[in-house]
């Protein structure tokens, strides 16, 4: 089958001596390998577009039994030079779509996860100034959108929140020994990022050792839950930045 959509790259090998292999985020069959033929050859279609974070219009012959497919044709639908020029801004793209890439199943259509990420990819790219703690955020918006849902059992944060790694509940008691004390910043991130989505969480100042012990403990949710959840290899480049900001 024949298939025009839109695409996120959320990973790319070489493969040969002129292809690569892509990784997508597809808009019809969800995450899906896809082989780009002659990707590495200069004078290629495809060379210079088949960039990490790209979303691509792309066409592609899909067949069912395949576990690659074969790209046919491709072109820019967004991609920005502040990927490519800012350390933060990348390193928080790149943690991103790793993430991603472990909470999707193969060729399995998640339209609301994929309007996230072309949205959030866009928005990453354009602002003007980007805040370190908005990849906990992505954290706590890809656990709602996989059906992992963080439960905000109390709404005092004036006393830090209990983070129950068991059902994903914040509450002001302890639940089971799966439970975290939150502080009340962690807290309070975790209470507006479930309540708001307005850009003002960022303003609240989770940075430094707060804001990598509430990533740490996401991940341990994700862990939990999710069969093969790995490290990201990623995460050494925010062990840089958390210490930069120190």
């Amino acid at each position: 089958m024949i298939t025009h959509t839109k695409a996120v790259i959320l990973k790319s090998v070489d493969y040969q001596e002129s292809s690569k292999i892509i990784t997508v985020l597809t808009e019809e069959h969800g995450k899906i390998a896809l082989i780009a033929r002659g990707a590495k050859r200069a004078k290629s279609k495809l060379s210079g577009i088949i960039e990490i974070g790209n979303i691509l219009d792309v066409v592609y012959y899909f067949k069912p039994s395949r576990s690659v497919q074969s790209l046919t044709e491709a072109s820019i639908s967004y991609s920005s030079i502040n990927f490519r020029i800012d350390f933060e801004r990348a390193s928080i793209l790149y943690a991103t779509l790793e993430l991603v890439s472990q909470l999707v199943h193969e060729s399995e259509e998640n339209q609301a996860m994929f309007d996230f990420i072309n949205k959030f990819i866009t928005w990453l790219g354009g602002i003007e100034e980007v805040d370190i703690s908005v990849f906990c955020y992505v954290q706590i918006r890809c656990a709602e959108l996989c059906g992992f849902n963080l439960v905000l059992q109390d709404a005092d944060t004036e006393n830090s929140f209990f983070f129950d790694i068991s059902n994903g509940s914040l509450s002001n008691e302890i639940e089971s020994e799966l439970s975290y004390k939150l502080t009340v910043l962690q807290s309070l991130f975790m209470k507006t990022a479930l309540t708001s989505r307005k850009s003002k969480i960022f303003n609240l100042g989770l940075k430094g050792q707060e804001l990598k012990q509430l990533i740490h403990h996401l991940d341990v949710y994700f862990k939990y839950h999710i069969e093969g959840y790995q490290d990201r290899r990623s995460d050494s480049i925010f062990e840089k930045m958390l210490q930069d900001l120190k």
